[in-house]
């Protein structure tokens, strides 16, 4: 059997739980689904509203950091939209998914199914679309300084923007009306979500918040936060043929959760091997399957930063520093939720 067949060959559900764990993990709730993206927008405007109440610097990052997890948790809420997995009824699904998940963040659920589905299918292996998120690793702590310099700074978030807003907006050989039209059908309902949201904050007489602690995470604190989650996942995976150490889970602590891996995230192994389990029952996943004797061929790391001192052990006398590389996916960003996009060093 080649290299790729192995990679390939899944476990079976019923290899890895009993009948009566598998019924309680894949359990989907509409009542659960729809508190999580209610939860992630009371985040997001309570703390805006934290730091109109005490408007200082402290205040500030401090919201701005929670509505960059925020953001990025809207995008996770609607990875599992892409799955079927966040409500029970499949319309509902649909509904939270791209209205009050992707659309906000510029993203499109089907899209990013599409695409997604590859990577499962061909996890960690050269037909993996995300593998150009992993390969690169490790890398020197002066090219992660680069690059967290390039996210914070919003440079990351300019570049990606402005590769999906040219690609939406078609090519140079449309006529006005099919730019309209493709500009349309790829950011359309973003911008309608984006409008919508801008008025919400305008009647509110607080306008100037859809820039200051909308956009600015969105392009900041958000892209670091999900390279970070890119990493963590695959980089420097034991074994890219095992299903067990083919992706990783990194444990996460309060703190972590509420700034950098919201709406656990960061429990990848359990998802990879059982991905049409919903995202608020991957917890109780992961504690069936060490219960049932797999605890110790799951990869796991005990925090981020663990991660990332293993990402950043290339030594620095081997830096190269490059450029920003546009990669063929930037033009799908549309489909994403910020992994349509890398720099080089």
């Amino acid at each position: 059997m080649s290299t790729a067949e192995t990679a390939n060959t899944k476990i079976g559900a019923s290899d890895l739980l009993s009948p009566s764990q598998l019924s309680d993990v894949r359990t989907r709730s509409d009542i659960r689904g729809t508190w999580l993206v209610v939860h992630a927008w009371a985040v997001i405007f309570g703390s805006m509203a934290f730091f109109v109440w005490f408007p200082n610097p402290v205040t500030f990052l401090l919201a701005a950091m929670l509505i960059g997890a925020r953001q990025l948790g809207l995008a996770i809420l609607m990875h599992d939209g892409a799955h079927g997995n966040l409500t029970h009824n499949q319309k509902l699904n649909m509904f939270l998914s791209q209205w009050l998940c992707a659309y906000p963040v510029g993203a499109e659920t089907m899209a990013y199914r599409r695409y997604h589905l590859k990577h499962h299918m061909h996890t960690q292996q050269k037909e993996d679309p995300d593998l150009v998120l992993s390969a690169p690793f490790p890398i020197t702590k002066k090219s992660f300084r680069r690059k967290m310099i390039r996210d914070l700074t919003g440079q990351t978030g300019y570049q990606q923007r402005k590769a999906q807003i040219l690609n939406a907006f078609g090519t140079s050989d449309m006529t006005f009306k099919e730019r309209l039209a493709n500009y349309w059908d790829k950011l359309g309902r973003a911008s309608v979500a984006q409008l919508a949201l801008f008025s919400i904050l305008a009647v509110s007489g607080h306008w100037y918040l859809y820039f200051a602690l909308w956009l600015l995470p969105l392009m900041t604190w958000n892209m670091a936060i999900t390279r970070i989650r890119n990493i963590a996942e695959h980089a420097m995976v034991p074994d890219n043929d095992d299903p067990f150490r083919q992706a990783r889970t990194t444990l996460a602590g309060p703190l972590e959760r509420a700034f950098i891996a919201p709406y656990w995230v960061n429990y990848h192994v359990e998802h990879h091997l059982l991905m049409w389990v919903p995202c608020y029952n991957l917890p109780k996943t992961r504690a069936y399957l060490i219960a049932n004797g797999f605890g110790a061929r799951m990869e796991t790391k005990k925090n981020y930063l663990e991660v990332i001192r293993m990402a950043t052990s290339k030594p620095d006398d081997q830096d190269r520093p490059g450029k920003i590389v546009h990669n063929a996916r930037a033009r799908r960003v549309e489909g994403s939720f910020g992994e349509g996009f890398t720099n080089a060093n």
